[in-house]
């Protein structure tokens, strides 16, 4: 089986719409693909049209990247993405928080373009929200500077004007980690922490921290995974990674994360081993896997 368990759509971040993901996950080849844009389910129901209308024969996680705060190597607070698959859309306190989420997103993108436009950038904060959708985010802006020749590329937008150091960046009230992973665990979900040795996109998790969030006598959820196989790591973090996930009993998974024209990476370049996806939708209790071969979603 070959299994990408980190995509994203124009739901969020991404150029090819939920139904677009699910035709694309056929053509590479994937038997499982999982969609995990930012804050939000506004993408699901699309992909599971996409699917139950005669759409390729693959097998549908449904998920969400979320946005969440830890603690830095240096001790300080550092934003860090956590993946939450097979959770209850419908349980309250965590769409509750999605919508606080989804607001924080709003409020911080509109702020910042309308900053670089007082500047006199030829950006309007009007039409950026307006395309961005219901998971509004950098990207947005990213693209926007593009098309206004502001930028030659997404990932110069993101190195120069949308980076942290620069005036026209705003931090967001993201969710604590431990309160986002017992929200997951809750609704029944399967938490697994995004690229989190993703030394390129700056300050890191402290790893420690990763180890009380495993901790199983925590109160509250318990952190299932970690994500290993990913663009963003080098093959000796790989590697400490999935020591670290050996000595804590979580799983690994592995995934491109997918954004269209938005990255360079391709669908399907780093896969979850069957086994470790197996181990995934057996701690699910919220919702199923879709689709399939065999049509009851099993893994």
């Amino acid at each position: 089986m070959r299994i990408d368990l980190h995509t994203h759509s124009t739901a969020s971040d991404g150029t090819l719409s939920p139904a677009e993901i699910i035709v694309a996950a056929g053509a590479a080849g994937l038997d499982v693909v999982a969609l995990t844009d930012h804050d939000s389910t506004a993408g699901w129901d699309e992909a599971v049209a996409a699917l139950s209308s005669g759409g390729p024969a693959v097998r549908l996680v449904r998920g969400m990247e979320m946005s969440t705060i830890a603690r830095g190597e240096d001790g300080r607070p550092v934003p860090v993405h956590l993946l939450a698959y097979l959770f209850d859309p419908a349980h309250e306190a965590f769409a509750a928080e999605r919508r606080r989420l989804r607001a924080e997103r709003g409020t911080r993108l509109r702020t910042m373009a309308e900053r670089m436009a007082a500047d006199g950038l030829p950006v309007d904060a009007d039409e950026i929200m307006a395309a961005a959708g219901p998971s509004a985010g950098r990207p947005h802006l990213a693209r926007a500077l593009l098309e206004a020749g502001v930028v030659v590329s997404i990932g110069e937008a993101f190195e120069s004007i949308l980076a942290p150091s620069s005036p026209y960046y705003l931090d967001k009230a993201d969710t604590d980690i431990a309160d986002a992973i017992t929200l997951i665990d809750r609704a029944g979900g399967v938490s697994v922490l995004a690229h989190p040795l993703a030394r390129a996109r700056g300050r890191l998790i402290d790893l420690d921290h990763v180890r009380e969030l495993a901790a199983p006598a925590r109160l509250g959820g318990t952190l299932a995974g970690i994500e290993v196989d990913h663009p963003d790591h080098n093959s000796a973090d790989r590697s400490a990674l999935r020591e670290l996930a050996s000595e804590l009993g979580l799983i690994t998974t592995g995934s491109s994360d997918f954004h269209g024209e938005n990255k360079s990476t391709r669908l399907g370049e780093n896969t979850t081993c069957p086994d470790q996806y197996a181990a995934l939708v057996g701690q699910a209790t919220g919702i199923s896997v879709l689709g399939g071969r065999d049509g009851d979603g099993a893994a």
